[in-house]
């Protein structure tokens, strides 16, 4: 069995009845779908496998040792900085955070977290076609909010620190650009 499959696995059985937000679909469409989107663009396994767990930390009970043991430290690293650090600051705080700490990520981790957003931003554009401005009321932060970090992390994703750029991150930017128009 490959790493991946093992990273499947690990993932559906960490996100078992967990489901999107709003929605009857099972949590762990959304990480497959991150690591999907990697996939298509070639990325790593390292990244692939991260994208798998990349909401293991931050939503479930498995612990970073756990990762480490599993998949090895250069994982759990990735995980770890796609993860918001404090969940008891504010929303607008972890957003900030976020958005300012990605310029100088390594670039697993912008591909990591780049996938991750898109994959929200589309599932986000979906619903809002199948439901209407009234979509935004399942968020605790509405469409004003959801702008501003978006579009925040579409110029954070621009302005790598190393200069690095890829593709994903073009995509990132010009969907973001097509819904928040």
């Amino acid at each position: 069995m490959s790493l991946v499959d093992i990273a499947i696995e690990f993932a559906a059985t960490a996100h078992q009845s967990q489901y999107r937000k709003g929605t009857h679909t099972p949590y762990i469409s959304h990480p497959f779908a991150v690591a999907m989107l990697l996939s298509s663009y070639n990325c790593s396994e390292k990244a692939i496998i991260a994208a798998l767990l990349h909401d293991v930390l931050e939503d479930t009970d498995i612990a970073e040792q756990q990762i480490t043991d599993q998949f090895g430290p250069e994982v759990t690293s990735i995980v770890k900085a796609c993860s918001e650090p404090d969940k008891s600051l504010s929303w607008e705080e972890r957003k900030t955070h976020t958005i300012e700490s990605i310029p100088s990520s390594p670039l697993e981790v912008r591909l990591v977290a780049c996938a991750d957003k898109l994959h929200n931003l589309r599932s986000m554009k979906r619903d809002y076609e199948a439901f209407g401005p009234s979509f935004w009321s399942r968020f605790k932060r509405g469409e004003k909010e959801q702008a501003w970090y978006y579009k925040g992390l579409a110029s954070a994703f621009a302005r790598a620190k190393d200069g690095s750029q890829h593709p994903l991150f073009a995509k990132f930017i010009y969907e973001v650009n097509e819904f928040f128009c």
